[in-house]
């Protein structure tokens, strides 16, 4: 399998950023989201409920977040305060630390909805789900699991069915490689590479989010491509497309890199 686009996403449900490669740390990919939005009651705020975030860009230059939110002339420099308090992504309760004032009231009053910008810093550990890594492993305030990864064959099969392309980022992966027949990531167990061992642990089930334009945050009227999906990727576990990943240490992946694949042994 060939890399063929990375991605990071600095704040969680925020617009994605496309990378030429990506440095791994404990969490996964380097910077990807450690930062997220929350209501006043310490809730995770996403584009399942406020699709218009797709609109807001974050960036990362040398440590700091800035945005660029709809109405600002130019991107808002966001610094972690030393406010800490309790966040839920999910079903996990987080420590987190506020933004220091500024950033957040400017997003609030573009949103019409009251937010606060949150920060994991390095001492909060928030595990990923033991029922599919047995070993202790940690996660930033992603949905589950440090990567997600699809398939460049199987949105195109995708497409077809639909009738018109379908943009990749509606699945807002980490890594998206090519080769192979559409939906072959049902049978990966892994993708290795120097060293480097991308485990595949659960597939990917999909949402409301899938419906939502990347650039202009939008949601379909026909709920495409969630719907199509539906028809013939739907299982007990839900509507599937992509598959999780944890990595197996210190690494960087590159657009054009190369993987091995290696299949489960019940495929």
């Amino acid at each position: 399998m060939t890399v063929e686009q990375l991605f990071y996403y600095p704040v969680k449900s925020l617009h994605g950023v496309e990378v030429d490669a990506v440095t791994l740390d404990d969490f996964g990919p380097a910077g990807d989201r450690r930062w997220m939005l929350v209501d006043e009651d310490g809730r995770f705020v996403t584009q399942r409920e406020q699709p218009r975030l797709a609109q807001v860009h974050a960036a990362l230059r040398d440590g700091v977040l800035t945005l660029s939110i709809p109405g600002q002339e130019a991107p808002v420099p966001v610094m972690a305060g030393e406010d800490e308090r309790r966040v839920l992504v999910w079903r996990d309760w987080v420590k987190a630390r506020l933004a220091k004032p500024g950033p957040a009231e400017l997003l609030s009053d573009w949103l019409g909805l009251r937010v606060a910008l949150a920060y994991m810093p390095e001492s909060s550990i928030r595990p990923v789900d033991r029922n599919y890594v047995s070993e202790e492993r940690r996660v930033s305030f992603v949905d589950g699991f440090p990567f997600l990864i699809t398939h460049t064959a199987s949105l195109a099969a995708l497409s077809e069915r639909i009738g018109e392309p379908v943009d990749m980022r509606r699945f807002r992966p980490n890594i998206v490689v090519s080769g192979g027949d559409a939906f072959d990531e049902d049978g990966w167990a892994a993708l290795h590479r120097d060293g480097l061992s991308l485990d595949l642990v659960k597939p990917c089930s999909r949402c409301l989010m899938t419906t939502v334009h990347p650039d202009e945050g939008v949601r379909s009227d026909s709920l495409q491509p969630l719907r199509e999906l539906g028809r013939f990727r739907r299982t007990p576990d839900g509507v599937l497309f992509g598959v999780n990943a944890v990595h197996s240490g210190p690494a960087t992946i590159r657009v054009g890199d190369t993987f091995e694949v290696a299949l489960r042994e019940d495929h």
